[in-house]
């Protein structure tokens, strides 16, 4: 009786510290998790990239304007130019659009463009403009201020000319058969129409070509009015035995006084293919009823992406044989080359003639067939049968002869 008290004792002693662990480890993870994302539930800010900036007579202002959500949730965030000096168009855009509100994931933030240009009776003097931004509920509002200092322009100092590009898709990915075309809007912000000239700097061997979008003609050069944009193509052609991997194309578009570049990156894939033939480039054999035939045939790597896990299927006359030595191969190199032994042994009941066998390689991403003509031949114990045959016949004419020509 003393022994199961005892024993009960310990078991509620047990529990109850295994209650008081688990209690502690809930608080603290508790505690962590608390810890881990001390944000608030909302919250908001706009900054701009810089708030003072002093810029030459005629010159125009152009800045990131950022909006970060500081809060747990997602949120819509309406802006617009609170106040603006006069003789000034101020403007919040993205690439070609005006932009009067944007939605901002929790935790993180959306770059804008602020754009401010002056009229040309706007002199040297300071300029205050007042940004502002508010979620849709108007539960949270962050208003900033620019000031834009200008100042005379210093004579024989020539103005430098201005140039933009812009991209939706810098990066484009796929096999290197495959072309790839960029979309580039090159956008002339002086004022006075001007050609630009085109050009490229790609790894060797790669080819690129600058065309307008949905024409085929080909131009290295770009006639733009002022203060207007233009789109082009850039179309790009990967060297065929390049390797998977990033490769950076670099635009450089030249007005003469002044530059500006477009970084695009393609990313390759690499492309698969298999080859499969025989070194003579015959694809026949012959063998005899029930006896096996030898083929020799090579598998390569023609693509420029490693093939793993070839295997081959036949597909043959019925009661056919085939044996491929190895069975499987287990890595092609790019440019690599294996040889595969094929046996095929023709069924016991075959008759004489030609057969056709299609055999098969497959690899991960790629395949190839060929098809083999097998022709079937008679046994060489029914030709001396046939012989034998040909000789009685002959000496049994030649004894009835024997005996006619007696009488």
């Amino acid at each position: 009786m003393m022994k199961k008290i005892r024993w009960g004792y310990i078991v509620i002693a047990s529990l109850s510290v295994m209650l008081i662990i688990s209690l502690s480890f809930s608080t603290w993870a508790a505690e962590e998790d608390k810890d881990k994302d001390k944000r608030p539930e909302r919250g908001m800010v706009l900054a701009p990239e810089y708030t003072g900036v002093i810029v030459d007579k005629g010159e125009k202002v152009r800045m990131d304007l950022i909006v970060k959500n500081l809060g747990k949730r997602g949120e819509i965030v309406e802006l617009e130019i609170a106040s603006a000096p006069k003789g000034w168009e101020p403007v919040i855009k993205t690439y070609d659009f005006k932009v009067t509100g944007v939605y901002v994931d929790d935790g993180e933030e959306k770059n804008l463009t602020f754009l401010a240009e002056p009229e040309k009776d706007v002199g040297p003097g300071e300029y205050e403009f007042v940004v502002s931004a508010q979620t849709e509920d108007g539960a949270f509002k962050s208003t900033q201020k620019i000031l834009v200092k200008v100042e005379e322009e210093k004579e024989g100092e020539e103005k430098e000319e201005e140039i933009t590009i812009t991209t939706a898709y810098p990066v484009l990915r796929g096999p290197s058969d495959t072309k790839f075309e960029f979309s580039l809007d090159v956008k002339n912000e002086v004022d006075e129409e001007k050609t630009f000239t085109l050009t490229a700097k790609a790894p060797q061997y790669w080819e690129v070509n600058f065309k307008p979008p949905y024409e085929d003609k080909y131009f290295s050069s770009l006639r733009i009015k002022e203060e207007e944009s233009k789109s082009l193509n850039v179309v790009v052609q990967p060297f065929l035995y390049a390797e998977a991997g990033e490769y950076p194309i670099d635009i450089l578009v030249d007005s003469g006084k002044a530059k500006a570049e477009a970084k695009l990156t393609v990313v390759l894939t690499g492309t698969y293919k298999l080859d499969m033939g025989t070194p003579t480039g015959l694809l026949s054999v012959a063998a005899s009823k029930g006896k096996p035939a030898n083929m020799s045939v090579f598998i390569k790597n023609t693509g420029s992406a490693t093939n793993h896990n070839i295997t081959f299927m036949s597909f043959k006359p019925e009661n056919w044989k085939v044996e491929f030595e190895p069975e499987k191969i287990e890595v092609i190199e790019p440019g690599d080359m294996k040889q595969v032994e094929i046996t095929i042994t023709p069924a016991e009941e075959a008759l004489v003639g030609d057969y056709s066998v299609a055999i098969s390689a497959k690899g991960e991403k790629a395949e190839k067939d060929i098809e083999a003509r097998v022709t079937v031949k008679a046994s060489a114990a029914w030709g001396w049968i046939g012989i034998g045959i040909i000789v009685l016949v002959v000496l049994g004419l030649g004894g009835l002869f024997a005996r006619l020509g007696r009488r």
